[in-house]
């Protein structure tokens, strides 16, 4: 789980460790993953922000209304906005929504006030550069604009994005809200320590987990 960049499926652990149960390779990762939640701590500097939702990935028509399932920010699924540290560290965060309240909460805990916020145009995002001496930059990208001269874009979150959406849909297939913090928490940790070695990640799990403890109880249920 540390070495792969895209995660590894409960299912291929049982099989490679030739466990007796799905239910027992499940839990085990999960503990793996709690031990990797991340630190409290504000990220500096230039910090890309972007929500985008997770989750099973949806058919492409309804087949009780026949009419086409919406996608972006009209889906059923999970949102999670991703902050990240221009050249350093990221942090996730599930939320309910994406409107203004819930995204300027999730930034304002995560970011150091004397950062700048960097956004796409979502008008949730609208009036977040007053709190921070950084102020607020935004590229449009209704418009076709993805990168500025000043160096303004979201390339970087956008990208970690799409790295959770290739180890989510390749393979957990699945992910329910219940548990999703827990698979961001493992993008998350494997993020962070990206310019580090396999040896190097695993050994700061494994410190990690020093004074963790999942019970099955705890975490209930399966996907």
């Amino acid at each position: 789980m540390c070495a792969s960049k895209k995660g590894i499926s409960a299912l291929q652990l049982q099989r490679m460790l030739e466990l007796g149960s799905y239910e027992s390779a499940w839990f085990m990762c999960h503990r793996i993953r709690h031990a990797m939640l991340t630190p409290a701590g504000f990220l500096k500097g230039d910090v890309e922000v972007d929500e985008t939702y997770v989750g099973g990935k949806p058919r492409k028509m309804n087949s009780q209304t026949g009419r086409q399932n919406p996608g972006g920010r009209g889906t059923k699924k999970v949102p999670v906005v991703a902050l990240v540290e221009r050249g350093g560290r990221v942090r996730t965060k599930v939320v309910t929504d994406v409107t203004g309240a819930t995204l300027k909460d999730a930034i304002k805990k995560m970011v150091h006030r004397d950062s700048k916020i960097i956004t796409d145009e979502w008008a949730s995002y609208n009036g977040i550069g007053r709190y921070y001496r950084g102020g607020h930059r935004t590229v449009n990208h209704g418009s076709g604009q993805y990168a500025m001269p000043d160096g303004t874009n979201t390339n970087t979150v956008e990208s970690y994005f799409a790295l959770v959406k290739r180890g989510v849909y390749g393979n957990s297939h699945h992910v329910s809200a219940k548990h999703l913090f827990r698979y961001m928490a493992e993008f998350e940790f494997r993020w962070n320590y990206r310019g580090s070695d396999d040896r190097t990640r695993t050994i700061a799990a494994l410190a990690q987990a020093d004074g963790k403890r999942l019970m099955y109880k705890g975490v209930g249920g399966n996907a």
